[in-house]
């Protein structure tokens, strides 16, 4: 049963977030950091949403909008609390916040070993788009 509340983190939130992306995501970015999240709360209050049952962070996911595309990142879920809705909790969250922006479409980064994070976002009525190669360039 799922009995968490979703909300938008703050700047007094960033520690614990740092802390449970260790034990619930998976993989490292270059912005998992400090300075990092605090430029992305900064900018943009609304992208980063938290699950919490009662005082505990269960669950993340970072609901990003540049006014033209709406982007989905660190969905992350507490292993102890996965398929428990958690995760379907926090994609309804980041949806109803790209709607009311006048988001059309969403599309979420999902690392290509990561069987269980495709079967969710599966799960949940995203699919791949095979067509298309993400390309990166470190800045920094």
């Amino acid at each position: 049963m799922n009995d968490s509340r979703t909300r938008a983190a703050g700047p007094e939130d960033l520690d614990a977030v740092l802390a449970f992306w260790k034990t619930a995501a998976e993989g490292t970015s270059i912005s998992d950091d400090r300075p990092g999240v605090e430029r992305l709360v900064a900018r943009d209050p609304g992208a980063l949403i938290l699950a919490e049952d009662g005082d505990e962070l269960v669950g993340t996911v970072i609901a990003g909008f540049d006014g033209w595309r709406c982007h989905l990142y660190r969905l992350a879920v507490h292993p102890y609390r996965r398929r428990q809705g958690v995760g379907r909790a926090l994609l309804a969250a980041a949806e109803d916040r790209f709607v009311a922006l006048g988001g059309r479409r969403a599309d979420a980064m999902v690392l290509v070993r990561n069987e269980t994070a495709q079967h969710a976002w599966r799960a949940a009525g995203y699919g791949a788009e095979e067509q298309w190669r993400r390309w990166v360039k470190p800045l920094a």
